[in-house]
């Protein structure tokens, strides 16, 4: 076993605490010479306004339904849903190949009207809206369904179908299987060690400070120890809250705040608006009030690995054997500390 003042210099492994996985870390791969990818740079941000964007207000939709003029968040049914809340109720018989059915429903989420926006560049009551309209539809679609996926995808390189402003919500009436993994090892770890998982993580990342981006009193943004995209992070509730809707008014402010400040540091890291796929994870509702051992978290996931042009591909090793990455997390947040934050 290594010494841990090596671990920036020398191969190792790391392993995630919430799914049990282990990967590949290869700091001395980032002094390489690098002759991957390079992507054309970013275009300009849109248009407070785009006749032909179908989340716009008073723009139709490709359903032939009309938006209204909304001022704040606006939500509706997907028009594409990947979920339907009928049919699928028959379960076929099992064997080798086995199937279930699913059902569940999905709702696009536009964060605000100005196509141009995105949360980072949201004003702090614009982006309150935001926080609330996410507890308001956790709590709304956990009464009926197993599992709540509030999502945003953004940007061209994540597979946004749109730059406006927005995300989803996947209801389920199943635990999916990445949620289903947290919550075997969060319930492992509170019945062997009486302590709270993501509890017990956020109180050393505050001690240690290496991997720490934000914090304030109700909230916790670190690069985790077992991050494997360059510079990804995971926003921790400081208190015992298990879902959104449980969020005090000064937790929900608290959250707005950090959001912005940590998405900030994202787009300054590369003068860029920085692309990621980011979703909450609160207790899955089929759970009902056993969720002691859940701790509500967000998952960011940014594929930017060397500027705003070079990305990180999963691929190879990655594919096939194990998650790897090159740069360290304690340098991935190091320089996320750097940039600056209003």
């Amino acid at each position: 076993m290594r010494d841990r003042s090596t671990l920036a210099d020398f191969p190792h492994r790391r392993r995630n605490l919430l799914t049990g996985e282990w990967l590949l870390v290869s700091p001395h791969r980032a002094k390489r010479p690098w002759q991957g990818e390079a992507a054309p740079p970013g275009v300009p941000p849109p248009p407070a306004h785009d006749p032909a964007c179908y989340l716009c207000p008073g723009n139709t939709r490709a359903s032939g339904a009309v938006n209204p003029a909304y001022a704040g968040t606006y939500v509706f049914a997907n028009d594409f849903a990947a979920l339907l809340d009928e049919g699928g109720t028959t379960q076929e018989p099992q064997g080798l190949f086995e199937t279930m059915p699913a059902i569940g429903e999905a709702r696009v989420i536009c964060f605000a009207p100005d196509h141009g926006a995105t949360l980072a560049r949201l004003g702090p009551d614009a982006l309150a809206r935001v926080v609330e309209t996410w507890c308001d539809l956790s709590a709304e679609l956990g009464a009926r369904w197993a599992h709540v996926q509030l999502f945003e995808n953004k940007g061209a390189m994540m597979g946004a179908s749109s730059p406006h402003p927005h995300g989803q919500v996947w209801a389920s009436d199943f635990i999916p299987e990445l949620v289903a993994r947290e919550e075997r090892h969060q319930r492992d770890w509170i019945e062997e060690k009486g302590t709270v998982l993501l509890g017990d993580v956020a109180a050393a990342e505050l001690a240690a400070g290496e991997r720490m981006i934000e914090a304030n009193a109700h909230w916790l943004a670190v690069v985790p120890h077992w991050a494997a995209w360059p510079f990804e992070t995971l926003l921790i509730a400081r208190a015992d809250v298990s879902r959104l809707e449980e969020l005090t008014p000064a937790a929900r402010a608290a959250l707005a705040q950090i959001l912005s400040r940590l998405l900030q540091r994202y787009d300054g890291l590369f003068g860029c608006d920085f692309p990621y796929s980011m979703g909450w994870h609160g207790a899955p509702h089929s759970l009902g009030p056993d969720t002691a051992h859940w701790r509500l978290h967000a998952h960011f996931y940014p594929p930017l690995l060397r500027s705003a042009t070079i990305r990180k591909h999963m691929v190879g090793f990655e594919l096939l054997a194990e998650t790897q990455r090159d740069i360290t997390p304690e340098s991935a947040a190091e320089r996320l500390r750097a940039v600056a934050a209003e």
